[in-house]
């Protein structure tokens, strides 16, 4: 029925006649001169109908927005000032000499251009409009492109996608089930797989060395930031293999999909142990973007007579992390409170915290209600967490547990208030990180955290 997409229209094409299948996008009536903007997955094109062609006139002057149109024209260039060198197809346009309704519709629950001013139960609830929605066309675009370029991948490393059922008994994982009723076996259900893990093992057993599979996965549990009840995942297993090897196949498989769908090259990621990860970010999926570390001094504060200190650095499971933030000495007693506050959240029972306003001048020049119990480390301290003016160091003393998540959070969240996250060694506001947020990229970029989550070394 169609010889072209909208998308594909361009001044190659220009005299050529095409024909085209999609939704009206938008209707203009210009003095007797009707303009259709067509639409469809590739993308909007202008159409243009005279009233020299009666019939086809007739029929563009009855569509209305969302109507199902075929139409056959020539593709001629736009008139001169009229160009719009922003869309793809907006050097041309089409002299429509055929209109054809396919199909009528119903004036629509909300504009394809404005879905931002209705509420998610509108969009959701008419969800074969909200996907008509060029970004939405391109979210799918885009998860196409990934989907095929893994199994492209991992195929070409010998890896073999073999499918697993869906329907099957309930195993012992981390959440519920869904249960499906059996129709041939009363009272007895079916349950869907949380993962496919007893699966791919048989696999292994059975000699299927390399599989992978886009796997569908369901858990009865509440939606989370990152989970969703049915999810998908990229599912590997592989026998006759190191940990080295997983973790370069991942590796090279994260940095060709950035390659070949963004056109971005990846720098060679970061390797560390579980423990380098917990013991300098305080969590096993750190951001590196924010270059704050945490500094053991177990060592130091054992010498010190506060107990608030020594007794966790002397405690098998306590630890007492130092984490220097540069320029922060501007913080306000206000600010610190809001963040001894935060990390309340995490358990922690208070914040203590030392700005470093002029270094040569020894105690006089710092500023902190706990110095006076440590004067006898103090410049030993300073030292070690390589201190200058200008700074302040804050300090977490507890378990190990409770000062890696509260210290750990704290760092991420200085990391956003004091604008300190960079890329490529260069820092950039924490604006513009929040865009990213929002962008392809970084929607990838978690992807890739997650997964280096998976392979970092955990302890046994």
């Amino acid at each position: 029925m169609r010889s072209h997409y909208c998308g594909q229209l361009n001044e190659t094409l220009v005299d050529q006649t095409v024909t085209v299948c999609g939704w009206v996008h938008r209707r203009r009536d210009h003095g007797g001169v009707i303009f259709l903007d067509m639409r469809d997955r590739d993308g909007i094109a202008q159409f243009v109908v005279d009233p020299d062609t009666a019939e086809a006139f007739a029929n563009a002057d009855r569509a209305r927005s969302e109507y199902v149109l075929r139409i056959t024209g020539r593709v001629r260039l736009r008139p001169e000032g009229t160009q719009n060198p922003n869309m793809p197809t907006g050097m041309i346009e089409v002299l429509a000499k055929e209109v054809e309704v396919l199909n009528t519709a119903i004036t629509p629950p909300f504009q394809l251009d404005e879905h931002g001013k209705v509420g998610e139960e509108v969009r959701l609830k008419h969800r074969y409009i909200d996907l008509r929605r060029p970004d939405m066309i391109e979210k799918l675009r885009l998860r196409s492109s990934i989907s095929h370029n893994v199994r492209a991948y991992l195929e070409s490393q010998g890896f073999l996608d073999i499918e697993t059922p869906v329907l099957t008994r309930a195993t012992p994982e981390g959440a519920r089930d869904y249960l499906v009723p059996s129709r041939t076996h009363a009272g007895s259900f079916f349950a869907l797989p949380q993962s496919p893990q007893l699966f791919k093992q048989l696999l292994m057993v059975a000699g299927f060395d390399r599989y992978y599979q886009i796997a569908k996965c369901f858990r009865d549990e509440d939606l989370r930031a990152d989970r969703q009840p049915e999810f998908t995942q990229i599912d590997i297993e592989a026998s006759f293999v190191e940990e080295s090897d997983i973790m370069g196949i991942t590796e090279s498989m994260i940095r060709q999909l950035f390659q070949d769908v963004l056109n971005a090259e990846l720098p060679e990621f970061p390797r560390m142990t579980w423990q380098e990860a917990m013991d300098r970010f305080g969590s096993d999926k750190p951001d590196l973007r924010i270059p704050l570390e945490l500094t053991d001094v177990d060592d130091l504060m054992q010498q010190v007579d506060f107990k608030v200190f020594s007794g966790p650095a002397s405690a098998d499971d306590g630890r007492v992390a130092a984490l220097k933030v540069p320029g922060g000495a501007k913080l306000s007693r206000k600010e610190i409170d809001e963040y001894t506050k935060f990390v309340g959240i995490y358990g922690a029972k208070g914040l203590a915290w030392i700005k470093v306003n002029e270094r040569a001048k020894g105690l006089e020049g710092l500023q902190s209600p706990i110095v006076k119990f440590m004067e006898n480390i103090v410049e030993e301290l300073l030292d070690r967490v390589g201190a200058k003016d200008g700074d302040i160091i804050f300090f977490g003393a507890d378990k190990t547990r409770i000062v890696n998540e509260a210290i750990g959070a704290l760092r991420v969240k200085l990391g956003a208030d004091l604008e300190l996250y960079t890329r490529n060694g260069r820092r950039f506001g924490s604006s513009i990180s929040r865009c990213l947020k929002l962008t392809t990229t970084a929607a990838l970029a978690r992807f890739t955290t997650r997964s280096l989550r998976l392979l970092a070394h955990r302890k046994s």
